[in-house]
Order: C-alpha cells, then structure tokens, then sequence
C-alpha cells in the first residue's frame, strides 16, 4: 500500500513537472525579455580575434613579468580559474610594490560588453582598460611602454607568440598589440546562467523563489539602473540619487570630466555573477549582497526594504551566476 501511494505521488510530481509554465510566468518570461534583451552569443570586436591572438593574449593575462617586480598579473586582481568570477574578493587590491588601489576591482567576466571601461568610464573599450594597469604606479608599476615591449622582445616564446598573432606587422611586440592580444582574450569571457535559460523558454530554469524575487527585482524600481542585457554596464548614475552615499571621498566620474555635475558618478556595474564577486560598490565597502540590495534600494530609489523582499531579490540575483562557477 505504501509503495502504491509513493509510486503514485512520484506520477503526479511527473505530471505537474511535465506542464508548461502558468499564464503568470509566461507573462514573466516575457517581460524578461522585453526588460533586459538577451546576451549577445559574441562580444563586440571579437569578428577579428583569432585563436592565435586568443592564445597569446590568455598568456599574457596571466604574466607577471608585465609587472616591474615580476609579482602582478592582470589574473591578480581579475582572477578567472576554476570558480573565479573576475575579481579577487577584496575590498581594493593591492599592487605589485604593495600598496593598494582606491576602487574595487571589477569583474573582467562579459566585461567586454560594458559600454565604457573602469568605473569612471577613462577608457572606451578592452583594449584601452588593458593598457592602463600595467603603467598604473600603483598597480602593476612598469616604467613606460617601451620597457614592456623590451622586457617581452627578450623572452624568446612571446617573440614567436606575437609572431603568430600579428603576422602582417612588421614590428610584432609593441605595446598596442600586447593590449590588443589581452582584448581579445577577455572577449572569449562570456558567462551563461539559469536566467538565460528562463529567457530562452524553460520556466523551470527558475524556482518559484527566484521567480518572485525578478517580480520584485522589476516591481521595487531596480530596473531603473540595471538594465539592459547585463543588468547594468550601460550608463552612468551618481551614487546617492535620493539618499547620499557616506563616502565622499572619491567623487567618480567628475575626476575625469571636471564637471560638477557628474560628481558622484559611476558606471552602474552589471548583476551578472553580483552573487560571487563580493565585495561590493566602488570602494568595496559593503560586504555581503544582502546589504548591497537594501543600501542601494535606499540610495537610488529612497525606499527601505522588508527582510523579505531584500531576500527575495537576493534569490534572484543567485541566478546570475555563470553555471560553471556557482555552487
């Protein structure tokens, strides 16, 4: 009698998981899509990568030697192996001589999708962003560009790696190639998660917990800054739009534009993997996503948060993150 009912409830469990999604979460998928868009397969620029750019360009990520002591790697504070999700989880990183950075580290992972690079927009594209850590004093704290096309033309595997990538050049190191081979690299960095799949058709890529937490992810305002395929990485909005942010220090965007009026600036960063890249803001002082949701609630849209809707936004951002490097 017992195995009649269990082989009967297991029946029923089959039948509910073999019917299609509700009107309400076809509505959802829908709105996903029409909110969001979907991931491009392909980052701009990349129609003019090849393997042997790709190659050296992942070899290059992961070279100290483009540090002045041999010690700092763009991996260092990007890091992207096993379950690393493009940064290094500390609040500001320190550099090849030691000291730290002012801003947090941003994930390099769909990074190439951004419209601008670091989180004041000084750099138009990967390319660009490569070129700046490597001369950084702080950073990776090499002297000049010649000094990295020197150091490299002295190491006899880059003199043949950079041969292969840039056939067509006569001069085959240079430092616009070196940023150009990196480029190349981080746009093969695109992730894949579950809410893909949800917008793609499958209702069940989603829980129903995860489900209400994008209802309430569009319902609560959210969606006014992180929109966008990556649910940001698309515009600038200063950080304290309703209530300000407590950090004055560093005032963004206007450093570089000497305009007052973009003070307090920042490029909005992209939800994708948010779940694995604590911790958060520009200058990593918030620690865990929980606090992140409910702090920026307060600061952007001036409304405070229950627990229970903090939660459930939490439950859904967890869905953003690359399937080969969540838990």
């Amino acid at each position: 009698m017992k195995k009649t009912r269990i082989l009967y409830l297991g029946l029923i469990l089959a039948l509910v998981s073999a019917c299609g999604p509700s009107e309400k979460t076809k509505q959802l998928m829908q709105d996903a899509k029409t909110s969001f868009g979907i991931l491009p397969e392909k980052m701009p620029g990349s129609e003019k990568d090849t393997p042997a750019r790709i190659a050296l360009g992942e070899k290059l990520y992961f070279e100290k030697r483009l540090s002045i002591n041999d010690s700092q790697s763009c991996s260092s504070c990007h890091g992207t192996l096993g379950k690393s999700a493009g940064v290094d989880n500390l609040p500001t990183s320190p550099g090849a001589l030691g000291k730290n950075g002012d801003r947090n580290s941003p994930t390099s992972l769909n990074a190439g999708f951004h419209f601008v690079q670091f989180w004041d927009g000084r750099a138009a594209d990967l390319k660009a962003q490569a070129k700046g850590p490597i001369l950084n004093p702080v950073e990776m704290a090499m002297p000049s560009e010649a000094a990295v096309e020197k150091k490299l033309s002295e190491i006899p595997e880059y003199v043949d790696l950079f041969a292969k990538a840039f056939p067509d050049q006569d001069k085959k190191i240079t430092y616009d190639n070196l940023a150009e081979a990196i480029a190349a690299f981080e746009r093969t960095l695109i992730t894949r998660d579950r809410f893909d799949e949800f917008q793609a058709g499958n209702h069940r890529a989603l829980t129903s917990e995860e489900q209400k937490g994008l209802e309430t992810f569009l319902s609560a305002g959210c969606i006014q800054c992180h929109n966008g395929p990556l649910l940001g990485g698309n515009s600038f909005r200063k950080l304290g739009q309703v209530n300000p942010y407590e950090n004055t220090t560093d005032v963004g965007r206007s450093a570089i534009t000497k305009n007052d009026a973009e003070k307090y600036f920042f490029k909005v960063p992209s939800l994708r993997n948010i779940a694995l890249t604590a911790p958060y803001f520009h200058d990593g002082k918030v620690a865990t996503l929980p606090e992140a949701v409910k702090k920026m609630a307060y600061l952007q849209l001036g409304k405070e948060l229950s627990s229970e809707e903090v939660d459930s936004i939490v439950s859904f951002l967890k869905a953003l993150s690359d399937k080969n490097r969540s838990n």
